[in-house]
């Protein structure tokens, strides 16, 4: 049984006193080891800031600023027109190493749907993209990674829709992509639009393949988080040692989204 049935204002209350505290543990918190990845869920809202100035290389400084080994981005695309993709990926990948993984039918576009998943230090064996059910076009992006020197990772970048009845469907969408697939370790990652815990989230479905669920983390809105829309998941009991909000005087302007960060170990 789920316990915590916050209401909203109550939700808000509990993440502005334990913001503090977020704030002391993630400066504290390095790499160990080689063994380590960082990997990151980051929804850059078509790099426009707080400050409504679109500036595509702070983002691209934020992304520097994690140094991740697996990062989810979302509306990295334009979601109109001609849907151009928002970043300078070859400077990117110049300077922090990491590349796209490879989609079809995109355009101009970086991602699929506006999802972008980017890795260092592998190869790509499989990818799908997979259209999500609801009233939004929303998407998913399922790679299967052989990272080097580390087993295989499947990495499922998602972002979810507004409205809870397509959340719920959409959750369950995931859970028939895991239900065809090996059990490989697993990762979700991505923008799921879901504030609330317990029996009334629309993210319950997903326990019986990534729970228990680590702690939602408040990334939204950047300038003071109260909600945990942002969520990194795994398959695995133990893969996701610490799970946090990026929280910096740029990622606070860069985006509506901070990032969120999770320290796995495969």
């Amino acid at each position: 049984m789920h316990k915590n049935e916050r209401s909203l204002p109550e939700t808000v209350l509990v993440s502005i006193r334990g913001r503090n505290a977020r704030k002391a543990k993630s400066e504290q918190r390095k790499r160990t080891d080689n063994t380590e990845m960082v990997v990151a869920s980051y929804n850059v809202h078509k790099c426009i800031g707080v400050d409504r100035k679109f500036d595509p290389e702070r983002t691209a400084r934020v992304i520097r600023e994690i140094s991740p080994d697996v990062i989810a981005l979302q509306e990295a695309d334009n979601r109109f027109g001609d849907r151009a993709g928002l970043l300078d990926l070859a400077r990117l990948e110049m300077e922090t190493g990491l590349v796209p993984v490879p989609i079809t039918g995109n355009g101009k576009g970086h991602g699929w749907r506006g999802n972008v998943l980017l890795f260092k230090r592998g190869t790509v064996r499989d990818v799908h993209q997979i259209k999500l059910p609801g009233l939004e076009p929303r998407g998913a992006l399922v790679a299967e990674i052989d990272l080097d020197e580390k087993p295989t990772l499947r990495v499922i970048a998602a972002h979810l829709g507004l409205l809870r009845h397509s959340r719920s469907e959409q959750a369950r969408a995931v859970l028939d992509i895991m239900s065809s697939a090996d059990e490989r370790p697993t990762l979700l990652l991505g923008d799921l639009n879901e504030w609330r815990l317990g029996n009334r989230s629309s993210l319950n479905t997903l326990h019986t393949t990534f729970g228990p669920l680590p702690p939602a983390v408040p990334t939204f809105p950047s300038s003071l988080p109260l909600l945990a829309l942002d969520r990194i998941m795994a398959n695995r009991h133990g893969m996701i040692s610490t799970v946090e909000a990026h929280d910096t005087p740029l990622s606070r302007v860069a985006s509506d989204h901070l990032p969120l960060t999770a320290f796995v170990r495969l």
